[in-house]
């Protein structure tokens, strides 16, 4: 009997410590995918890891803390004694050598720079690498690899060769139309760019850097320091992350142009253009980024140079005219090239040249580098472009968007198809770099909203070729939160087809201006008319994205909770926005009706009924009072996740202001109501701000 339970004991142990080998046709969820994947049996992870950098290098010793954070925050314990070994090792020493000769892999000169081996067996894990940047993207790959287990944490075996398809991968983040982030919220922007291979981060600066000799135009609060931004440099430098500052040096200035002392530099009174005849336009510009070169060490300045829609209408008027804009522009351009040449950086510009001068392109230094930008998806490709730099033999860089901007909730549709498109497009014509973009047009971005789009980019700028948008779908989830119940995927989805059902009814535009449109104006009366058809559908789905999301925070093991906090408010605006359209109506068609049957018993005996109903206590207008407050409230919080209080009074405002509005008009129903009770009489609809009654459509 004895003889039979240790028998029992130990096939139940082994039972638990048998991991099945995965699938080797299925690939585990990584952004980015690897370019090479063979799947091993998994690895218990029960008895914890032990993690070894026999080579002792600083920066690798970096990576493998960097590894036992990211695995404890996946309930792995790092122990001395545990069972599985993890191996961080440069490819020159006799180990790596001899893990790739026995698993038949090597390291070829196109994975020197940043490419990686990973291979697992029984009870080890090595990741082999050229340089500190390779064994780190391996380390990050390898973290996304451990994941929950039935009996306890696992790590999906197998033996990967991977390494980038673009040397440069960025995120280009507004930072002059409001949001300004805290220091600690870079960080942490750093730390996640790193776990998915994106190694550069371009903030972008109109008047939000803060420089020695033009101090006026920072805002103290809201703009970025010097020691801030030296701070920031060095943390980014452990994750292999270069920081390349914009600092736009001709248009995008109207912040700086405000000021008294630059108002000559200006094309026309209070632009945003610089005028280039202006002496002290190049000499501002050298001053700021003479500054901006001792703050940010790395190889690369943004000069920007975009959107310069005001040349020609003033000061350089005549100058165009004789020269033409194109001309006038490239001169310029030709001009900063020349002044910045003492600080020995290759300076990024935007490249607008390619949509308005093309022939004028091989006129431009060729040791800049032409950013192309275009965020739209475009079915015929992206070579108009890209052609007349990569022609000229300049190096271009490719620049899609996330299409975050003015924008209750980013639309990822046509993100996401922009980035695969551009990517791709780009990597065939040989660009190096991608920038992806996030803009805060209207000032009321949230970055933590962005993630979405900031990971896709991260993998089309990896992972050759055009990127699969459908796999990525299916491993954001899992990857960047976690999630192993496919909730938060799911209502990801439910938040795109909510901007789908917008598009559709030709409401493909700025959402946050439908947001805060009045729906009884003249221009909210369009957008009505457009909305009121789809606006179930888009509450259903915004509502299904927030029940998703309930059910998915029932697992205590979610990452990235404030990202998912974020979310949550996209969600809650989405379906506001459109109940907003669906309760004005209902105000508006109720006192319509009553106005118009005063002198219908049938009708007017429920007036003082109907009245309250939509402005009385838990009324219509009351449920639009509380809707916009409780927003406030949720928008300020996640606000300040990441961002500095500076400029968040010019959102709040618009909440506070659009509270205001209701409330009045519940006022002035509610004085209807005692005109009601009082005369028997209703005061026209247009009195109290009531649009007339929407045409019926055709066939009704």
């Amino acid at each position: 009997m004895i003889r039979s339970s240790l028998a029992l004991l130990v096939l139940v142990f082994l039972a638990a410590s048998f991991v099945p080998p995965a699938n080797a046709d299925t690939r585990p969820p990584l952004i980015p995918q690897p370019r090479e994947f063979a799947a091993r049996a998994d690895l218990s992870l029960r008895s914890g890891v032990r993690i070894l950098v026999p080579g002792g290098n600083s920066e690798d010793r970096f990576a493998a803390q960097n590894l036992r954070d990211g695995l404890r925050a996946r309930g792995v314990r790092i122990r001395a004694a545990a069972s599985v070994r993890i191996y961080l090792l440069r490819d020159t020493s006799a180990l790596a050598r001899s893990v790739l000769r026995r698993n038949h892999e090597s390291m070829d000169r196109t994975m020197d720079s940043e490419g990686y081996v990973l291979v697992t067996r029984s009870h080890s894990v090595f990741v082999i690498g050229h340089t500190a940047a390779g064994i780190f993207y391996g380390v990050q790959t390898l973290k996304q690899l451990a994941r929950t287990g039935g009996t306890g944490p696992i790590l999906q075996g197998g033996v990967i060769r991977d390494w980038p398809a673009m040397r440069w991968r960025g995120i280009h983040d507004d930072l002059s139309r409001g949001p300004v982030p805290t220091l600690a919220f870079q960080e942490k922007q750093i730390r996640t760019f790193a776990a998915y291979k994106i190694n550069v981060y371009s903030p972008y600066f109109e008047n939000t850097m803060q420089y020695a000799s033009n101090p006026l135009p920072a805002l103290p609060g809201g703009s970025i320091s010097a020691q801030d931004a030296k701070t920031l440099v060095a943390y980014a430098a452990r994750y292999h992350v270069t920081i390349i500052p914009e600092q736009e040096a001709f248009g995008h200035l109207h912040k700086v142009l405000l000021w008294q002392k630059y108002a000559g530099l200006a094309e026309i009174p209070f632009g945003a253009v610089l005028a280039p005849g202006q002496p002290g336009s190049l000499h501002m510009i050298t001053e700021d980024f003479d500054e901006l070169a001792g703050i940010y060490p790395g190889p690369f300045l943004h000069i920007g140079a975009d959107e310069t829609f005001e040349l020609g209408q003033g000061q350089t008027a005549q100058a165009v005219k004789q020269r033409g804009w194109g001309q006038t522009y490239i001169d310029y351009l030709v001009r900063i090239h020349k002044a910045l040449e003492p600080l020995h950086r290759q300076l990024l510009f935007w490249g607008d040249m390619a949509m308005n001068s093309p022939q004028l392109v091989p006129e431009l230094p060729h040791d800049m580098i032409a950013v192309a930008w275009e965020y739209d998806p475009e079915p015929d490709g992206y070579a108009r472009w890209i052609d007349p730099y990569t022609n000229a033999g300049m190096q271009t860089w490719v620049s899609p968007g996330i299409n975050n901007w003015r924008r209750v909730w980013p639309d990822y549709e046509a993100g996401l198809t922009n980035i695969q498109g551009f990517v791709a497009d780009g990597q065939k014509s040989g660009c190096p770099g991608m920038l992806n973009t996030v803009w805060d047009d209207d000032g009321e971005g949230l970055f933590l909203q962005d993630w979405y789009g900031v990971l896709f980019g991260a993998a089309a700028a990896w992972q050759p070729d055009s990127s699969d948008i459908p796999q990525f779908k299916r491993d954001f989830g899992p990857v960047f939160h976690g999630d192993e119940s496919g909730d938060i995927d799911q209502a990801q989805q439910a938040l795109i087809d909510a901007q789908q059902a917008l598009d559709r009814a030709g409401l493909d535009d700025a959402t946050d201006d439908y947001f805060w449109v009045d729906p009884w104006s003249n221009e909210g009366q369009e957008i009505a008319a457009k909305i009121r058809p789809i606006a179930p559908e888009v509450r259903l789905d915004a509502e299904r994205a927030l029940t998703l999301l309930d059910l998915a925070r029932a697992q205590a093991t979610l990452r990235h909770q404030d990202a998912l906090d974020a979310m949550e408010l996209g969600a809650r605006r989405m379906d506001f926005l459109a109940l907003k359209f669906q309760l004005a109506d209902r105000i508006a068609d109720t006192y319509r009706h009553l106005y118009n049957g005063q002198n219908d018993p049938s009708i007017s005996k429920h007036t003082e009924r109907d009245l309250y109903y939509v402005a009385g206590v838990n009324g219509l207008c009351e449920d639009l009072r509380d809707g916009y407050n409780y927003l406030r409230s949720r928008y300020s919080a996640v606000w300040l996740m990441e961002n500095r209080p500076y400029w968040l009074r010019n959102v709040t405002d618009r909440y506070d202001a659009d509270a205001q509005l209701w409330i009045h008009r519940s006022d002035q129903l509610n004085a209807a109501r005692e005109q009601w009770e009082q005369h028997h009489t209703l005061p026209p609809p247009r009195q109290i701000g009531i649009p007339p009654a929407p045409a019926a459509a055709p066939g009704n």
